[in-house]
């Protein structure tokens, strides 16, 4: 008998069901943080998924949002979380809001975060969901996700949600020495790897994570914002 069938006879809601399902599911793919597979279990993604794929809130998998822009699968948003090493001490930069359920669940794993979306319209959605759900520790805005948020600087840790076709150094040097910054890069025409980036006195070391299919970093505004 599979876990939607079993948590069904004990009562259990269809979605808290898929949600241990998931949870079960990252655990086999190797997430092991507990601090991490907490937050995704306490963030519920069916508020983030637009309505005509709420069937499909838990599966691990991306979902199209509005403005061109996909909400990551499940798995991408907790090895991010995870490879960030973030702890409740911490001040975070995130580029990139979409629907904003990276930044709930990483509001869950530090003391702040501050998210940078370039659609209006999405950061409006996304915060309304903040208040929802409650989570005090976001600052949003709007703007341009590559110029990162120089007023609020330097941050403990960065994460970027959309794949930069190189090392976006304004990023970097928000970044504090021994700072940890993971993003995706373009390494070449339609192919993107996951890095995971740590400053240093002098520069900085990458890693190679794995590859990686995100929307594109685009610099400046788009017109409706």
């Amino acid at each position: 008998m599979n876990t939607p069938q079993l948590a069904h006879r004990r009562g259990i809601p269809a979605a808290d069901s898929r949600k241990i399902q998931l949870i079960m599911n990252l655990r086999s793919q190797g997430i092991r943080s507990t601090a991490v597979l907490d937050a995704i279990e306490r963030v519920p993604r069916e508020i983030f998924v637009d309505a005509a794929y709420a069937d499909q809130a838990y599966a691990d998998q991306s979902l199209p949002i509005a403005c061109g822009q996909t909400i990551s699968q499940p798995f991408i948003v907790a090895f991010m979380s995870d490879r960030l090493e973030v702890t409740d001490r911490m001040k975070v930069l995130e580029v990139g809001t979409g629907s904003g359920y990276q930044t709930a669940v990483l509001a869950h794993l530090c003391r702040r975060i501050y998210t940078v979306e370039r659609y209006r319209i999405l950061l409006r959605a996304a915060e309304e969901r903040f208040k929802q759900l409650r989570l005090t520790n976001i600052t949003a805005i709007v703007g341009d996700g590559m110029k990162g948020w120089p007023s609020q600087a330097p941050f403990d840790r960065i994460i970027v949600t959309a794949a930069a076709s190189s090392m976006p150094l304004a990023l970097l040097d928000q970044l504090k020495v021994g700072g940890i910054m993971v993003l995706p890069i373009e390494t070449s025409p339609g192919r993107q790897e996951l890095q995971r980036v740590v400053r240093t006195e002098e520069s900085y070391e990458r890693q190679s994570l794995l590859p990686v299919r995100f929307v594109s970093l685009v610099p400046g505004m788009p017109r409706e914002a």
